[in-house]
């Protein structure tokens, strides 16, 4: 162990400092001594020495209070940390003490502490529960959750699904890995990222070999698929061969990401161009600090002109965040002991740093918890060229922002919707693009996709073996699929198809535990399959449907006629029929057309009737006079050629296409008989039966091939059978005749593309099915490959119901067609009591004997005596005497039968 002991000197103050010239070697006060743990042999152990020396300096200089330091050297060998500060608080009686220390090692100390409050100097600190927390320990850092935090906004601003960690332990006894493992999964959850594999490596002064070691640790990396190394923790003796050997081994090329915590990017400005060189493309983040104010150019200066007198081997002299607060933690423990002078020590100086508040060098100083207060803001850069650049600021507030104003272009917390928010980024290899983080499959090391060789659809999947190439050949409409997305891709990657003689569940459950990397058939995407594998967009929609025989429609023959049109259609066409018949003969008898006159009422309807007849298949006789005969004719005869087209179309269709009926079986009906039932026994549907249907184990028959369900059909050995939809299609085609689907079809997720969780091919797989989906290639896949040139539409043609016509279709027609009628109705009417108001007024009288109408017939009276004297008048004058003499007759009969009524009104009042 070596101690050092550091007195006060006068070599300069920074600018902030007020100077007291009358500070002598007579008058000025020695405080308790400081005791400080550091590795001088590294660099941060440097930086930290120096720094508290120039703190000594400056607090002397200005308070004329001379502060020992003992120090001292752990030479490398952070394991006697715990040891060498138990010496220095019985040795030295020192108040406080500084140093690297973990959570354990605090632990260990304060059992032997006096009353010595313990600082620990560490770039991270892990905040337990209270009750753990060794009494007088403080951390001058801040709590590791954010750290970790950052780390996580990293890999999911990147949508990273999978990473491996690295950690260098600085003792075999601390727990800061697993703490810090565990708060780095919770926060990347928040990302949809997880970690798959971590690496936890013993201190590299503790290795014989560390070149050799490290080496062979490299080769395990490289072995892995995932790409995206995250250094947790690690010294810099031991990054810096770290980044030396992978680069040497191509493991800082093209697809690889490094990502460096705190520790070793906030010593980026002291270390050399060889150094440098090997960690292009290297993205971290170190805590970010004001290095443009006057205070900090002072202390840079003294601390350059310093350290390069006492370490003139040293190169980039720039002090670190550690230095900074090796320089505040001085500071502070010299003002609380100054202030605490000549009371209990122990506990005041201890309450006095945690009651400290002021802004030093790091940022400003308070503590919660024995923390620091102040929420940090991270510097997020990346190595390139001789140096490093800034790409973005990271806060926990604020997430990621390119202005490191308060305030200035932060937008969200941690997440993976950032785009935009982060500056380029040079990767490993120069890569433009973000790399994948996920290494795909090359010649020497294909991807291993496994095909399901056992499925009962070849049609999807079919494995043989070809004996003159002694090798395997995968074909099928799913490959196709495949491969047609494949070709989509903006990269390449090799695969190989390896026949899986398992389970569709057991293929799956391979993909899970990495012995396949892949999976492709017609594997039906479920619940429990997406709890251990991811799958790609299902690029063919699926359901579970049930199929059965049919039999013939055993309808009667003899009328099949009727069955073109609906009993309600039949009687409409008639009765439009028989009332445009009568129409147009009402109107031709008013226009006294001779066809249609005749000499009695029973030859008037046959005329009537026959005319309605003979008009639908335009064979009517008689001549038609009246334009508005003509006019109701167009439009009914309009309507009779449409419904004869259709009804000529609906017979045909029910004479030509054979009818047939699905058997009458339904799922309560199965299970009410305990039928039996065929299914796929490779696949979901045997469990699903079981579990969902509540179908009996024993009543399930599976069925290996395609071919067998005929056979187990016409045996009897199954009533029914359980397909997949794409499967049933399928079948269908295949077996024209003799099958249906019957019963309801249970929606499921469809056929999809099995991948590990994490895998980044998901997403493009995914996003190349949508395109080959959208361009027609999976759709003519399916006629190709899916459909037999045996099957017709005609043979397999399905009873659905019902298929007569009804009125609905001509209802346009038919209301045009009436009203017309009606029209023309109306005006044949009137016209004929115009012409004969004898008519109109044995109506009338028939109206007032019945007590209707009085003062309508009075108006209509004077009208008809109105027209009937002009119209005499005009007759007069072209009739004989003899018809004059008739028509006289028939006034005096009308007048006497007009008095007639009068009278028998009288005598009813």
């Amino acid at each position: 162990m070596c101690f050092l002991l550091l007195t006060k000197s006068t070599t300069g103050v920074t600018s902030n400092m007020k100077v007291d010239h009358n500070c002598s070697m007579n008058n000025h006060l020695i405080l308790g001594g400081i005791g400080g743990v550091l590795d001088l042999s590294s660099r941060v152990g440097k930086d930290q020495k120096i720094a508290m020396e120039l703190a000594v300096q400056d607090f002397y200089i200005s308070t004329c209070y001379n502060l020992p330091i003992y120090l001292s050297d752990l030479r490398g060998n952070s394991g006697h940390t715990a040891s060498q500060v138990m010496k220095l608080v019985e040795e030295k009686q020192v108040q406080a003490i500084m140093g690297i220390l973990t959570l354990e090692e605090a632990s260990l100390v304060s059992g032997f502490n006096n009353g010595t409050t313990v600082i620990s100097l560490a770039p991270t600190a892990i905040s337990p529960l209270q009750s753990a927390v060794p009494p007088l320990f403080i951390h001058m850092s801040h709590d590791i959750r954010i750290h970790v935090k950052c780390i996580a906004a990293l890999v999911g601003h990147f949508r990273w699904r999978k990473l491996t960690t690295i950690y260098e332990q600085r003792n075999t006894f601390s727990t800061e890995t697993d703490f810090m493992i565990t708060e780095l999964s919770e926060s990347l959850q928040y990302v949809d990222s997880t970690i798959e594999h971590h690496y936890t490596f013993p201190p590299i002064s503790s290795l014989d070999n560390p070149t050799t070691f490290i080496s062979n640790e490299l080769v395990k990396l490289k072995s892995l698929n995932n790409r995206v190394f995250v250094i947790l923790k690690s010294s810099l003796q031991f990054a810096t061969l770290l980044f030396e050997r992978a680069n040497q081994m191509g493991m800082m090329g093209n697809g690889y990401v490094w990502i460096i915590s705190d520790d070793i990017s906030s010593l980026l400005d002291s270390i050399g161009q060889p150094v440098i060189s090997n960690m292009q493309g290297v993205i971290g983040f170190k805590s970010n600090f004001v290095d443009t104010g006057d205070s900090f150019e002072a202390f840079k200066l003294r601390f350059r002109v310093k350290y390069i007198s006492e370490y003139p081997e040293e190169e980039h002299l720039n002090p670190s965040i550690n230095a900074l607060r090796a320089y505040d933690a001085t500071w502070m423990i010299a003002k609380a002991m100054s202030t605490s002078e000549g009371r209990n020590k122990s506990k005041i100086l201890f309450e006095n740093i945690l009651s400290s508040n002021f802004i030093g060098l790091s940022g400003k100083i308070s503590f919660n918890n024995g923390n620091l207060k102040e929420s940090p803001t991270f510097q997020v850069m990346n190595v390139i060229g001789k140096s490093y650049r800034e790409i973005a600021i990271w806060s926990p507030e604020f997430g990621f922002s390119v202005n490191s104003k308060e305030g200035e272009g932060r937008k969200m917390r941690i997440g993976n919707e950032l785009a935009g928010e982060l500056g380029s980024v040079y990767w490993p290899g120069g890569a433009q693009s973000v790399p994948r983080g996920w290494r795909l499959g090359n010649k020497e090391k294909p991807m291993k996709i496994g095909v399901p060789a056992r499925g009962a659809f070849n049609q999807f999947v079919n494995v043989r073996y070809d004996q003159n190439h002694n090798e395997m050949n995968v074909a099928g409409f799913s490959i196709e699929v495949f491969e047609a997305a494949v070709r989509q891709l903006a990269y390449n990657f090799s695969y190989v198809f390896v026949p899986y003689y398992g389970s569709y569940d057991e293929m799956v459950a391979d993909v899970y535990n990495q012995s396949l990397d892949a999976a492709v058939g017609d594997t039906e995407i479920m619940a429990d399959r997406y709890k251990i594998a991811e799958f790609s967009q299902p690029y063919m929609e699926s359901g579970l449907v049930m199929v059965v025989t049919v039999r013939p429609d055993s309808t009667n023959e003899s009328f099949m006629f009727l069955r073109a049109f609906t009993m309600k259609m039949w009687l409409l066409m008639a009765v439009m029929s028989l009332y445009t018949g009568f129409v147009v003969w009402l109107t031709e008898n008013v226009e006294s057309n001779p066809d249609f006159e005749s000499s009695s009422v029973y030859h008037h309807v046959g005329k009537m009737l026959w005319f309605s007849v003979t008009v639908l298949s335009f064979a009517q006789r008689e001549s038609i006079k009246s334009n508005l005969s003509r006019f109701v004719l167009a439009t009914w005869l309009f309507v009779v050629v449409v419904v004869t087209v259709c009804f000529t179309a609906s017979l045909t269709s029910i004479i030509t296409v054979q009818r047939i009926q699905a058997s009458p079986v339904s799922i309560e009906y199965l299970q009410r008989t305990n039928a039996a039932v065929g299914c796929n026994g490779n696949s979901f549907i045997v469990q699903y039966l079981i579990n969902v249907l509540d179908f009996k184990a024993e009543n399930i028959k599976k069925i290996n091939s395609i071919k067998d369900y005929p056979e187990a059909f016409e045996k009897g050995e199954i009533q029914a059978a359980y397909f997949v939809a794409p499967h049933a299609k399928v079948f269908l085609a295949k077996y024209c005749q003799g099958y249906t689907t019957a019963g309801p079809s249970y929606k499921l997720g469809g056929f999809g593309f099995v991948f590990r969780k994490g895998s980044p091919l998901v997403n493009d797989i995914s996003e190349a099915i949508l395109k080959v989906s959208e361009s027609g290639k999976i759709l003519e896949l399916e006629k190709h490959m899916l459909s037999f040139s045996n099957c017709n539409s005609s043979s397999i043609g399905i009873s659905s119901g019902d298929t007569s016509l009804g009125p609905e279709p001509f209802s346009g027609l038919l209301i045009i067609s009436g009203c017309i009628s009606a029209a023309a109705f109306l005006i044949s009417i009137a016209r004929l009591l115009t012409m004969r108001p004898l008519i109109l007024r044995f109506a009338l009288g028939t109206l007032l004997r019945r007590r209707v109408g009085r003062w309508t017939s009075s108006i209509l009276s004077r009208r008809s005596d109105t027209t009937f004297t002009s119209q005499s008048s005009e007759r007069a004058d072209n009739t004989t005497p003899e018809m004059q003499q008739n028509s006289i007759a028939i006034e005096l009969a009308a007048s006497n039968q007009t008095l007639d009524i009068n009278n028998v009104q009288q005598q009813s009042v």
